[in-house]
């Protein structure tokens, strides 16, 4: 059954990444309760934060089920009620998918974090969502009928000049006004695919929230206040001006908002939205050059993080002001890469 949601889930949602220990691949639970720390402090908290664990960021496709568990387990105690928490739910099978969503709601997450199906090409790169949009829907109505809690929608499907990345606008109605607990929905898209997406969620009878997600566009987005909040991997290296970024723009505070975008922000965002083939190995480069990950490594075959990519994150954080590793630390990983 829906529920009438209205505003209440609209958030800056940071997609956690998931860090290993040192010189593997096996996940350090300690130093993921470290990051989910750093995200409590009243600086993300007072600013609307909430946390998103098990995104594609947090390299969920990767996870096994064990895995996923503990991870939502230990959120679920670290985060206590502090901001709103949403698990993805992400398998092979929708019997699967659904398990991880009561799987995660039995742990005691507020909402279900919409993962886009992966297999065959019929559901993934060969579909055609505005024909076959029953795809995504039954997925999302099966967890609906599972869980009954709130839903934020991943749209990331194929790739078309009008959107970028993400799901056309018809089908994204469609399937809102399939599944109206769906609260949000990630705005994975060009400039032209968020205005024409973010008008359509506007135009619904009921509200979802546009989540911004590729942070070079925010600026834009902010003044034409097409922007409720947010679901980055970003926040993970750049929460400080980042959150500063934003709450100037809420209080009409113009001046200060171009001064941080222009004095090293939109560069930095620039960098990493500029090959989304890139995207989450910067997401993990950004967070193990502030000091959150014991390497900037994804597990196999997600590809390694590069030499120049290293040397350009580190630049661009200190642009920005951010305290990052001490160049000794810097110069081992890239003995290795």
């Amino acid at each position: 059954m829906a529920k009438k949601h209205g505003t209440k889930w609209d958030r800056i949602y940071t997609a956690v990444v998931v860090p290993y220990k040192r010189g593997t691949f096996q996940i350090d639970y300690d130093a993921y309760r470290k990051l989910l720390r750093y995200f409590l402090q009243p600086k993300f908290v007072d600013a609307g934060g909430g946390i998103i664990v098990n995104p594609e960021a947090g390299e969920i496709f990767y996870l096994s089920y064990e895995e996923k568990k503990k991870i939502v387990e230990i959120a679920v105690e670290e985060v206590a009620g502090k901001v709103p928490l949403f698990a993805g739910a992400c398998d092979v099978t929708t019997e699967g998918i659904v398990r991880d969503a009561v799987t995660a709601k039995k742990a005691g997450v507020d909402g279900i974090f919409f993962i886009p199906p992966m297999g065959s090409g019929d559901i993934t790169y060969a579909w055609n969502p505005e024909k076959y949009p029953e795809v995504w829907i039954d997925i999302a109505r099966a967890i609906d009928k599972a869980v009954n809690l709130p839903i934020i929608v991943h749209p990331t499907s194929g790739v078309s000049p009008m959107y970028g990345v993400g799901l056309p606008v018809g089908t994204t109605l469609k399937m809102c006004k399939a599944v109206p607990n769906i609260v949000g929905w990630k705005m994975t898209y060009n400039y032209t695919g968020w205005k024409i997406v973010g008008e359509g969620l506007r135009s619904l009878d009921h509200h979802v929230a546009i989540l911004g997600a590729p942070s070079d566009l925010w600026h834009v987005f902010l003044m034409l206040e097409m922007f409720d909040g947010t679901v980055n991997g970003g926040l993970n290296y750049g929460m400080e001006p980042t959150i500063d970024h934003i709450r100037a723009w809420k209080r009409n505070d113009l001046l200060e908002a171009r001064r941080i975008w222009n004095s090293g922000l939109q560069k930095l965002n620039d960098f990493v939205y500029a090959d989304y083939a890139r995207l989450h190995v910067r997401y993990k480069i950004g967070a193990w050059l502030r000091g959150f990950l014991a390497h900037p490594f994804m597990r196999p075959p997600q590809p390694r993080a590069k030499a120049e990519e290293i040397k350009e994150m580190a630049k661009l954080l200190k642009g920005c002001a951010l305290k990052i590793l001490p160049e000794g630390d810097i110069k081992r990983v890239l003995a290795k890469v």
